[in-house]
């Protein structure tokens, strides 16, 4: 694969050059600067606060660390795939430019993969060709396929929101509103609604 680099020749990187998006090793692992935050106390030694995510497993974990503190950085590499079907526990993956398809632990895939229709394009992050992470789409369009009655009074008692099932099987949070068959945009990660689509 294009871009590819061994560990071996990754190069040495400190806190001044923390970014966002940028992936560094830390005990062993990959981890990928989501947020950070250059702090000069009035008393001590500089630091970064930062909120990093683990790709191997999608997790988020904030860290501190002094300033110019050591680290190798990651060659990250990014991979259009494109999601083909769920069989148990495991969905399939096809490699949009080799047409590779590969089967994926769903666990892997993190908690927005269930707004993730059929053939929905998404990014496999790769360092030295190795899979350590998946990017879905940030926002995505479904259809409504069951939901709560809404009722008017609703918005009177400040309870405007109500519990929806879109075409993927998530549920998630609604205005009253909104009703079965409306298509919808999700902000897949924090889960929230963001509007309804109009499609004509």
């Amino acid at each position: 694969m294009a871009g590819i680099s061994n560990r071996s020749s990754t190069l040495a990187t400190d806190t001044s050059d923390f970014k966002n998006g940028l992936a560094i090793y830390i005990d062993g692992d990959v981890y990928q600067i989501i947020e950070f935050q250059h702090v000069k106390p009035g008393k001590g030694g500089a630091f970064v606060r930062t909120k990093l995510r683990k790709l191997k497993n999608d997790t988020t974990i904030e860290k501190t660390f002094r300033s110019g503190e050591k680290f190798e950085s990651a060659y990250l590499d990014k991979k259009k795939m494109q999601y083909l079907y769920r069989a148990g526990n495991d969905v399939t993956l096809m490699d949009m430019d080799t047409y590779e398809q590969i089967a994926v632990p769903s666990e892997q895939m993190g908690a927005g993969m269930k707004f993730l229709k059929e053939e929905a394009e998404l990014i496999c992050m790769t360092v030295d060709d190795v899979p350590l992470g998946y990017e879905i789409p940030s926002f995505v369009e479904l259809e409504i396929t069951s939901c709560d009655p809404g009722y008017k009074g609703d918005t009177v008692s400040g309870s405007s929101m109500k519990n929806a099932t879109v075409e993927t099987g998530a549920v998630v949070q609604v205005p009253y509103h909104i009703k079965e068959g409306d298509v919808i945009k999700i902000d897949t990660r924090s889960e929230n609604y963001i509007e309804r689509i109009n499609r004509k």
